[in-house]
């Protein structure tokens, strides 16, 4: 317990820094919309080209892994379509609560990874997100969607164009055809993969909104309970049900112990969603998950 809070203090550090910074306006409100524009655009999809390319793409336990991401996300998403058919959720509502249940702080996720596994755990958590990201934002943008009336091609716009999945498209494809970094690129690319993480992480903390933490203390409370402590456990059991090896498991577990992503607020303010409910979500989940992270890494993989 102690190794895991000496590694992961720091990045919570970063995320208080970044909230404060914002809070006192330093260096002022357009570096923080510019830092998470090229950090989304160009560090970070760098950093998951640089780990899918380099990869080894042939374990046998890639299937395995595919298949326990499948699992648990499936598991979390007809939980949520049953609430909603008992609960009448509108598609607003519905749609908030689907990301906060399912989608994870990418940058938390792989600073963490970084820190605890080094470049191996990152290889194995790029390729997590190559089946992991595209398959929650589908689902994100058909619940905020699902009442609209908005036809399939309006609705994978986002999905396609998203540019970590294209980064992890493109790392796959290099890997496969034997393409790897070379004659400085290698190096190009890792220094803003390390611009990436700690960039992001303050990001985070800037667009944290504590006012907006009152209100909905039921769906709020229910949603981080079951986001940071009970699909943790469900993707432990899977893991252990499939077999995954020790790396792949824990990978795997942690970043179904993130909090939700600071990007679902504009996903759910541009698709007409309860952004109010989503920014709470996102501040809650975040503050909770310097408690529970470590705790359920410890409790559930013996760290």
């Amino acid at each position: 317990m102690s190794a895991l809070l000496v590694s992961l203090w720091p990045l919570f550090a970063l995320i208080v820094l970044g909230y404060v910074l914002r809070r006192i306006d330093f260096p002022g409100d357009a570096f923080w919309s510019g830092a998470e524009r090229l950090n989304y655009y160009i560090l970070f999809p760098a950093l998951l080209f640089s780990s899918l390319s380099t990869a080894t793409l042939n374990s046998p336990a890639l299937p395995r892994l595919a298949a326990a991401i499948a699992a648990v996300l499936a598991v979390g998403w007809l939980a949520l379509l049953v609430t909603r058919r008992l609960r009448n959720w509108p598609a607003g509502r519905f749609g908030a609560l689907t990301q906060g249940l399912l989608r994870f702080n990418t940058y938390l996720g792989l600073a963490t990874v970084s820190s605890l596994y080094g470049n191996e755990g990152l290889a194995v958590a790029a390729l997590l997100l190559a089946v992991k990201v595209p398959a929650i934002n589908v689902l994100s943008v058909w619940a905020l969607s699902a009442s609209s009336g908005r036809d399939l091609r309006t609705m994978l716009a986002p999905v396609i164009k998203n540019p970590l999945i294209l980064s992890c498209l493109i790392g796959a494809a290099a890997n496969f055809m034997g393409l790897r970094p070379t004659l400085g690129l290698d190096q190009l690319l890792k220094m803003m993969a390390a611009t990436s993480l700690p960039l992001g992480l303050l990001c985070v903390g800037a667009a944290l909104r504590v006012r907006e933490m009152g209100g909905a203390l039921a769906p709020l409370g229910w949603n981080t309970t079951l986001r940071l402590l009970l699909m943790p456990t469900v993707a432990l059991f899977i893991a252990t049900l499939l077999h995954l090896p020790t790396l792949e498991t824990q990978v795997l577990v942690l970043f179904f112990a993130l909090p939700t992503a600071p990007s679902a607020y504009v996903l759910t303010r541009q698709l007409g969603g309860e952004g109010q409910l989503m920014a709470a979500l996102i501040t809650v989940q975040t503050l909770a998950a310097a408690i529970t992270l470590p705790l359920m890494l410890a409790l559930l993989l013996g760290g």
